[in-house]
């Protein structure tokens, strides 16, 4: 799933067009380590700006300083979107943050590629070898390991149990051809079967990637994406497939303008028991509970189904978390920080009070959610896992196949076609 890599001209360029200066940013790398007074600050960048994970977040620096006097942590905490920027910007001085988010993927190989990132291999074995595997694969590059994961989730159908009951249906469908039988049925039951934000792109996208992954396997996503050709057979039966799935109209009305999260997107239609399924991460009990009313005990899961004829198996899973990666030549604090964030203790912590999965297996007596354990459950038997397609690739290619899937699904774009645009863009980037 690699691209090549941006200059830093590049970098550069995108910084300028973002209209952040180079003289706002300095401070960061370099010029952490210990100073006359013996102590070790260390500047540790997150998006952690909504609660309860800010407040809870600042108590584990806090702790993490109590029990390691001779440092400070220093946090700076950015919304998602002006993180983005300014780490753009910062990469393209050359100077990171001692410690900083990542999700891993196109953007993370990049920074590698300029040599801004330190290899946590040796630095991380000791403890690092016992979190949960396919938590660390969005940060693992050429089988080195260049970000320790504090999240994990993936993409799966949440569904009303009391819709599938009414229209007979007994149990989760494991196949496609199960799959599209369960959408007929629930619309001959007067249920709408799939609630969609079509405004949005993205969550149209998951369809496309699962079942590219279904067709063709996840390691063949991954290899498209270092050859920069979606051409393959398997990859046009991806569309083919959802195009079978688009035929039978299976969306609520007026899902092409309806977004994720407001009182009346995809989230809320599904909250409020408007719809049978959706296709979403591990945070779709909260946001439908959020945007709507939530379903209770009538909420269940279940994974992606295979299918039949396909490369891939149902136990290879799409999603993605949130990982720490640290500057080129942090100081040992920082390596030190990131162990105590990857203990058993605090990811019970973050586990009870912010909801995320846990990394660590010991922690997973601190989930109580049923179809959470389920999630957790998936992902422990996961035989492959593929990071979400728009940060797995380069940018301008994650956002193609978002528009050229969004495209399929409104009709104006048939499957050949969608994987020509995604070649396109890929070659393109190079």
């Amino acid at each position: 799933m690699g691209d090549p890599a941006l200059s830093r001209r590049n970098f550069m360029a995108a910084s300028a067009a973002a209209g952040l200066g180079m003289t706002a940013l300095s401070g960061c790398g370099g010029d952490s380590d210990a100073g006359s007074s013996g102590t070790t600050t260390v500047e540790w960048w997150n998006i952690s700006t909504t609660q309860p994970t800010k407040d809870v977040w600042d108590a584990l620096a806090k702790r993490f300083e109590a029990e390691n006097p001779k440092v400070k942590i220093k946090i700076v905490q950015l919304e998602n979107d002006a993180y983005k920027a300014k780490m753009t910007a910062l990469t393209a001085s050359g100077k990171l943050p001692d410690i900083f988010h990542t999700w891993g993927g196109g953007v993370l190989r990049q920074q590698i590629a300029a040599d801004l990132v330190e290899d946590l291999t040796e630095r991380t074995k000791p403890w690092a070898e016992g979190l949960l595997p396919a938590a660390k694969e969005p940060y693992l590059v050429d089988g080195a390991v260049y970000g320790i994961p504090f999240d994990i989730g993936m993409v799966g159908f949440w569904y009303n149990k009391a819709h599938f009951e009414k229209a007979g249906i007994s149990t989760p469908p494991t196949t496609w051809s199960g799959f599209l039988d369960a959408v007929r049925a629930l619309k001959s039951s007067g249920t709408t079967p799939i609630a969609l934000a079509g405004k949005e792109k993205w969550p149209g996208m998951y369809y496309w990637a699962y079942l590219a992954m279904r067709t063709a396997g996840a390691t063949a996503l991954q290899k498209a994406g270092d050859d920069k050709d979606f051409t393959g057979d398997d990859f046009v039966q991806a569309g083919q497939h959802l195009e079978e799935l688009v035929d039978l109209q299976p969306f609520q009305k007026g899902f092409l303008g309806a977004a994720y999260s407001t009182p009346t997107g995809q989230a809320a239609t599904v909250g409020n028991g408007k719809a049978a399924m959706e296709l979403m991460g591990q945070w779709a009990p909260v946001v439908e509970a959020d945007a709507g009313k939530g379903l209770g005990g009538d909420l269940g899961f279940f994974p992606f189904p295979a299918v039949e004829g396909g490369k891939g198996a149902i136990t290879e899973v799409f999603g993605g978390g949130g990982g720490h990666a640290l500057r080129r030549g942090a100081p040992q604090a920082a390596v030190d920080f990131l162990k105590f964030f990857a203990s058993a203790a605090t990811d019970r912590e973050l586990v009870r009070e912010t909801g995320v999965l846990p990394v660590v297996p010991a922690a997973e007596d601190a989930l109580a959610d049923p179809n959470l354990r389920a999630v957790q459950r998936q992902l422990k038997g996961t035989t492959g896992f593929q990071l979400y397609l728009d940060q797995a690739y380069a940018p301008a290619v994650g956002q193609e196949v978002n528009d050229s899937v969004a495209a399929l699904i409104a009709g104006s774009k048939s499957p050949q076609q969608v994987a020509e645009s995604i070649t396109k863009t890929a070659k393109e980037e190079q």
